[in-house]
């Protein structure tokens, strides 16, 4: 995957024919990483990984390619992007009349099935955004794991700090994310 950091590098520079590349280079693992997202949501979500990999791709083609200084960096922007794409397609869920068209459960079946609507999307979101004003990395630790795919030492580079760090900081930022969701519930 070296060959990703250098890509991003002269895309950075302007050479399109870099970009061409590593598109072909970063699709496949984005769309696993969109996949495996979308895995843990329900059922019958509207989103494909598909049709949500190329829309943070073409986000992604907008942002300032300075920005990517390596591989782990811009996976973890395209887990952010994934995660504010996801946010906005819940909002929009979520503003249909009468729940947008999700089929009724009980709370039984939800809590048996682990069914999760728009509705929890947002609370999580939420409760990401409170946690991002008094602790940025922990947000960011989160973000990168469950949005990005990215492990313990991949996070722990992009971050500058120990794996140490990064393994307490994402239990602490588990625990304080799964109290406060529940709180909203």
């Amino acid at each position: 995957m070296g060959d990703v950091t250098q890509l991003l590098a002269l895309w950075a520079r302007g050479d399109r024919a870099a970009l061409d590349a590593l598109t072909s280079i970063v699709y496949a693992e984005l769309h696993k990483i969109a996949g495996g997202y979308l895995r843990r949501e329900r059922n019958d979500h509207t989103l494909q990984p598909t049709a949500l990999v190329n829309e943070a791709w073409m986000r992604l083609a907008k942002q300032d390619q300075s920005s990517f200084g390596n591989r782990k960096q811009f996976f973890a922007l395209a887990a952010q992007i994934m995660r504010q794409i996801l946010v906005d397609h819940a909002r929009g869920l979520n503003a249909e009349k009468r729940g947008g068209g999700a089929p009724k459960a009980s709370l039984e079946e939800a809590v048996t099935l682990g069914i999760a609507g728009p509705g929890e999307f947002l609370i999580l979101d939420d409760a990401l955004t409170q946690l991002a004003g008094f602790s940025p990395r922990k947000a960011q630790i989160i973000e990168m794991r469950y949005f990005g795919g990215l492990n313990v030492e991949e996070m722990a580079e992009v971050l500058g700090v120990s794996i140490a760090t990064i393994s307490r900081e994402q239990r602490t930022a588990e625990a304080w994310l799964s109290q406060q969701m529940s709180a909203e519930n």
